[in-house]
């Protein structure tokens, strides 16, 4: 059994670490933390121009064909160096959304453009009850004319300030079966009735409250079929669990790398820190959880492209694991660097609350371990 990536796999990694590790340094992450946009138009435009918004997608609508698993080896790159900017919500809660329920004439009209770095979009999905069930769901569509007509609130919707377009997640009937009645709607960002706030995150991710007021969409727009929208939120959420799950890894291997290299440079009693067995066996144990991650990021990201049978068990084990092993890495990466770790001035705090961020977005390690014990009928 080979686990190691292919050789345009390992080219891809290669390249996209050299790539923002020139124009991604940790300066251009904390100014956009503080700035309004939250992300570097240029860099959007170059990582554009590589072909990174449209690595997943078919060649037919302007991608590179390649699958899943490959944009999960670019989301760790993008993991590792805290990639600012709504490339998950276009590429993978948008995008990858109407490639698997639009009509053909939306993925010609919409896809391209968004490949090509023109429309950027995002998901509205979660509601202020919190909840990812399809019984969160409490904003309305209604039918006027030959339209639709929404109302309601979303919050935490990933940069919503800058796109264009929105899938709005709306119940549009009543149903004791709460997973019926839903419908993913492509809304006009700049629609009459839409108002947007962006939140304030302790990451400096652009978190927005959005607010429906008498939204109009035209019948056209809808995504998928009227009233059974839940299937395809429940795809999209699983690939997004595990598009946040390669980034963590990516975010922990830095961490890692990182510590390793403090540990053996750090001198206290007059010999490396990292010669005390303390940090040796912290060490060892992040090294083994990391080690442990990739393997079940890249095994669910498998299962994805593959569409295999266990892809639901794969995608929770993987968002499980992942986020518990990001957020023991930077708690033990700001451990092991000591006084130095807290400061704004070191790196390691921004991978610190990313952590805890990523950790609960799509679903936290006890709501995906209550799903595996779902699955295994126990």
């Amino acid at each position: 059994m080979n686990f190691e990536l292919d050789e345009e796999q390992i080219m891809l990694k290669t390249s996209a670490r050299d790539f923002l590790e020139k124009e991604c340094p940790k300066t251009l992450v904390r100014e956009m933390m503080e700035n309004k946009q939250g992300y570097s138009p240029e860099l959007w435009k170059k990582m554009a121009g590589l072909g990174w918004l449209g690595i997943s997608f078919p060649e037919e609508y302007g991608g590179s064909g390649f699958t899943f698993l490959d944009l999960a080896v670019l989301l760790e790159e993008c993991g590792r160096a805290l990639l600012p900017g709504p490339f998950m919500p276009t590429v993978v809660l948008a995008g990858r959304t109407i490639l698997a329920a639009g009509t053909e004439e939306q993925k010609k009209r919409l896809l391209p453009e968004m490949i090509d770095g023109t429309l950027i979009m995002t998901l509205a999905c979660m509601e202020e009850n919190g909840s990812l069930e399809a019984a969160g769901i409490k904003a309305k569509a209604e039918k006027s004319g030959s339209g639709w007509v929404i109302n309601g609130t979303k919050l935490f919707v990933p940069d919503a300030h800058v796109s264009d377009c929105l899938l709005c997640v709306a119940r549009t009937s009543d149903s004791p079966d709460k997973e019926k009645g839903i419908t993913v709607f492509l809304v006009d960002a700049k629609s009459k009735g839409i108002s947007t706030d962006v939140l304030e995150t302790m990451t400096g991710e652009k978190l927005c409250k959005v607010d429906f007021e008498g939204v109009t969409v035209p019948a056209d727009n809808i995504i998928g079929t009227v009233d059974e929208g839940w299937p395809v939120v429940q795809k999209m959420m699983g690939e997004a669990a595990v598009a946040e799950a390669a980034w963590m890894t990516g975010s922990a291997r830095w961490v890692l790398d990182t510590t390793i290299d403090y540990a053996k440079e750090r001198i206290a009693f007059g010999r490396p820190i990292g010669s005390f067995q303390a940090i040796q066996h912290k060490l060892a144990n992040m090294a083994l959880e990391v080690e442990g991650a990739t393997a079940i990021m890249y095994y669910a990201a498998w299962t994805i492209a593959e569409d295999t049978p266990e892809k639901e068990l794969a995608v929770s084990m993987a968002k499980s694991w992942c986020g518990d092993t990001c957020r023991n890495a930077a708690f033990n990466g700001v451990q092991i660097h000591g006084g130095i770790g807290f400061t704004w001035d070191h790196d390691m705090h921004l991978y610190f609350k990313r952590a805890k961020s990523s950790e609960v977005s799509f679903g936290d390690g006890d709501y995906h371990r209550e799903n595996i014990a779902r699955l295994l009928n126990i």
